[in-house]
């Protein structure tokens, strides 16, 4: 840790620090956890130049904190290239670990808002997510090509991703989406927005905590095509989910457009690998 650094963080925590070791999970930014030397700990996350989502990770920490069922790491310090959250530890997950996180997401979904979106725009991964304005009575299907699928489009053919393929199917997709999602109309929900495995992580007593968040208020299939993509969730965790919260009937059956979404970020975040795959889920619903 550079020197400026340390003593930034020092100045922030009140208390020197005693030592510090880099620890996983910092793939876009320098990621440790520091040891000061009152005894307490606590973790860093610092970035020099590019885009910095600190402080929309901040708001969203604390926004998924309202859910008061599953544990959100406190933050206890933010700056524009500087992040200082709890130091949750590090265990093994505990007997039911799934079950609870499943419980504990249905909760969740159950915060309220009057509109779809966030009261600020933030960041998928190193992607900005559009959540503003947040218009009152704007339809989720509107909201999830508007804010969502169409922006990722945009962004493709502006890198040179898009294909003559792609373009048609997205096209279709536009004029079919509101009957795809139709009968699954419901009130926005809070949602983590970047629910994949490697958000989620067993604090030192073993329980689940959610890391990372791109949060928003949107329709819960969203948050859990998003936990199919990539698995990592079981059986376990989705039978919790469902009979602590319900989802409307041919959730199953929609769960594909919700993938597209993180599918067309990964194309334009990681390249044409991912072109594939977005096709694939393409001609499952527009041929």
């Amino acid at each position: 840790m550079r020197a400026a650094l340390l003593q930034r963080v020092e100045q922030a925590m009140g208390a020197a620090v005693q030592e510090h070791h880099a620890v996983s999970g910092g793939c876009i930014a320098d990621a440790r956890c520091v040891r000061l030397v009152d005894g307490r700990s606590c973790f860093i996350k610092s970035m020099d130049g590019g885009q910095q989502p600190f402080l929309q990770e901040a708001h969203g920490l604390r926004e998924l904190a309202k859910g008061g069922a599953l544990r959100i790491p406190q933050v206890l310090h933010v700056e524009e290239d500087l992040l200082i959250l709890e130091w949750l530890g590090q265990g093994r997950p505990k007997d039911g670990f799934m079950e609870i996180l499943g419980r504990g997401l249905a909760q969740l979904h159950r915060v309220p808002s009057t509109a779809f979106g966030f009261y600020e725009d933030n960041f998928l991964g190193a992607s900005p997510q559009l959540n503003t304005p947040q218009e009152t009575g704007m339809s989720w299907a509107t909201f999830y090509w508007e804010k969502r699928l169409f922006p990722q489009w945009q962004w493709a053919e502006q890198k040179g991703l898009a294909t003559a393929d792609l373009r048609r199917l997205m096209g279709r997709l536009e004029d079919r989406l509101e009957g795809l999602l139709a009968g699954s109309e419901e009130a926005p929900a809070l949602l983590h927005g970047d629910l994949w495995s490697g958000n989620v992580m067993a604090d030192a007593q073993g329980a689940p905590c959610l890391i990372d968040p791109a949060v928003y208020y949107g329709h819960r299939e969203a948050e859990l095509g998003m936990t199919s993509l990539f698995g990592g969730f079981g059986s376990a965790f989705y039978r919790a989910y469902e009979e602590a919260f319900p989802l409307p009937d041919g959730h199953l059956e929609r769960r594909g457009l919700y993938e597209l979404y993180h599918v067309l970020n990964h194309l334009n975040l990681f390249g044409s690998g991912y072109l594939g795959q977005a096709v694939q889920l393409l001609r499952r619903y527009v041929g």
